[in-house]
């Protein structure tokens, strides 16, 4: 392959809470996130990355991380080699958008929304059966195996980092309208959610299997709060990220043993019952204890 056939782009996952719903932030009709080629002029990828999204959307990024680098050769059937370089952004100014759409992500992967009774719907659990029992090269075994174990069936537990490996069996089982032609189901069979350009469904699904285990050892769910909050609102946004419930006491436990939080001395008298305390993220924390953060309980009193 000559040099010319390798070209390079960053991409950004910028994350907001709406409404108290996770949002990515996305471009066009046909949903993409922001994206751009790497220039000359750009001193760096993240450089690279804040540019662009700056330039798209009138975004002035906060928290930036790198999240991981493509280069497949065969998921989009181009004829040269596409690097693709993702990174993650959070912030908690959802308001200000001059440019773009705060979509929520559940949307896009309505699968890995678990905060409700319901789970996996009956139909993708079938049709992630039929694709294990059509297996030629593999036993339908080991798919079938792989398919609980990432799903959460057959009494196998959910795991709610496992969001990239759930995406990835989805398109290898053709069950994505994303899936290369040759594996591609009839459109019915699909799963739900919304169609995104090229691969960039594939990298909301990294940037949220990150996001999810990030927030189990440092506290950068305070990236997407405002400065002051009531605990039913902290909790209710790890929920959200996380696409599961947390057992309530528990969580203000955490909370409280960690000293993430302080009281204002203030209360928001709009809760629609008995006022509620505000409260503010310690920011100082971070330099007293680097590995602050706001670990999950994994189940909640029902």
């Amino acid at each position: 392959m000559t040099a010319d056939a390798v070209s390079a782009e960053v991409l950004a996952v910028i994350v907001a809470i709406v409404d108290a719903e996770p949002c990515v932030l996305t471009l066009g009709e046909a949903p993409r996130l922001p994206a751009g080629p790497l220039l000359p002029d750009h001193r760096s990828l993240q450089a690279a990355t804040r540019a662009w999204v700056e330039q798209q959307t009138g975004r002035d990024l906060g928290f930036l991380e790198q999240l991981y680098t493509f280069a497949d050769l065969d998921r989009e059937g181009a004829s040269g080699r596409n690097i693709s370089v993702s990174y993650l952004g959070l912030t908690h100014d959802a308001d200000s958008l001059p440019i773009g759409t705060w979509r929520p992500w559940y949307s896009l992967l309505p699968w890995e929304d678990r905060r409700s009774a319901n789970r996996t719907s009956a139909p993708l659990a079938r049709r992630l059966s039929d694709w294990a029992s059509a297996a030629a090269v593999t036993s339908p075994q080991q798919r079938q195996q792989r398919a609980a174990i990432t799903f959460g069936l057959d009494g196998n537990p959910w795991q709610p980092d496992l969001a990239l490996q759930r995406y990835e069996l989805l398109y290898e089982a053709g069950l994505v309208a994303e899936a290369a032609p040759s594996a591609r189901r009839p459109e019915a069979e699909w799963a739900p959610g919304h169609r995104m350009v090229g691969d960039h469904r594939r990298v909301l699904a990294t940037g949220l299997a990150r996001l999810r285990a990030k927030i189990q050892y440092r506290p950068v769910v305070f990236e997407l709060m405002p400065e002051t909050f009531t605990l039913r609102e902290l909790q209710s946004c790890v929920e959200a990220l996380a696409g599961r419930p947390v057992h309530t006491q528990n969580f203000r436990r955490l909370v409280e043993k960690e000293a993430l939080v302080e009281e204002t001395g203030e209360v928001d008298a709009e809760t629609g019952g008995r006022p509620a305390r505000l409260y503010r993220f310690r920011r100082e924390i971070l330099q007293q204890r680097q590995v602050a953060g706001t670990k999950l309980p994994t189940t909640r009193a029902r």
